[in-house]
């Protein structure tokens, strides 16, 4: 690698990669070329960084793709901000950063405190997010605290981003479906009170063991009003 100074810490880390790959392709090709893609690899063995660069200038070079990536390699700027890269595949760069281009995210965060990842992207923009809305016809589940923190976070994420998020949750207590439930717990109080044993549960009533145990509270409670 031959040496070139850093970009200033305010550029992003990708685009201050994505600058250095630029450098290494103008140097073996001409004329430049589109600004190299960076990607994030699945596996962490192949880098924190991996670019195709090298394919996409291979048909232009009349060059196998490997050999371009060897090229762009060779040709590549030091870095503080780059461990070691290494040729991967048909043809792959796969980049590791340092130490200190993983902890420069950290000073970033210190600097800016709350405001640390915000943009205005959304700024002008209206977003409504619906989340809960837990349904009272069924017992409640764990699935529903997950949708209330998953909602949350996705709403805090769209503020973040600079849109006006109004969060809504319907209570969603009243309509058909209540009706039936209603009617479900009314019919299972008058078979558990051993006077209608007999009375047939609609195939569209709500079965779960839930109904049982309201019908039964329902009856303690309202003591002779269920049957009279």
């Amino acid at each position: 690698m031959s040496s070139s100074p850093l970009t200033t810490s305010e550029e992003s880390l990708e685009a201050r990669l994505c600058a250095l790959l630029t450098a290494a392709v103008q140097k073996i090709s001409s004329p430049p070329t589109l600004p190299p893609v960076l990607e994030r690899p699945r596996q962490s063995t192949h880098g924190d960084f991996a670019s195709p660069v090298a394919l996409q200038l291979a048909k232009g070079l009349r060059q196998p793709p490997r050999e371009v990536a060897a090229q762009l390699i060779a040709a590549l700027p030091s870095s503080s901000l780059i461990d070691r890269v290494e040729l991967a595949g048909p043809g792959f760069i796969n980049i590791f950063l340092t130490a200190q281009a993983r902890q420069e995210v950290v000073h970033e965060i210190l600097r800016h405190g709350p405001l640390f990842g915000s943009s205005q992207k959304g700024s002008g923009r209206r977003v409504q997010v619906e989340f809960v809305s837990s349904n009272p016809t069924g017992p409640l589940h764990v699935g529903h605290g997950r949708g209330a923190a998953y909602g949350a976070s996705v709403a805090n994420l769209l503020c973040k981003a600079g849109y006006q998020v109004h969060r809504e949750y319907y209570v969603n207590d009243a309509g058909r479906q209540m009706d039936i439930l209603t009617v479900s717990t009314w019919l299972r109080a008058l078979q558990q009170s051993g006077k209608l044993k007999s009375l047939p549960f609609p195939n569209n009533g709500y079965q779960g063991d839930y109904v049982e145990t309201m019908a039964r509270e329902t009856a303690q409670r309202f003591s002779g009003l269920v049957v009279s």
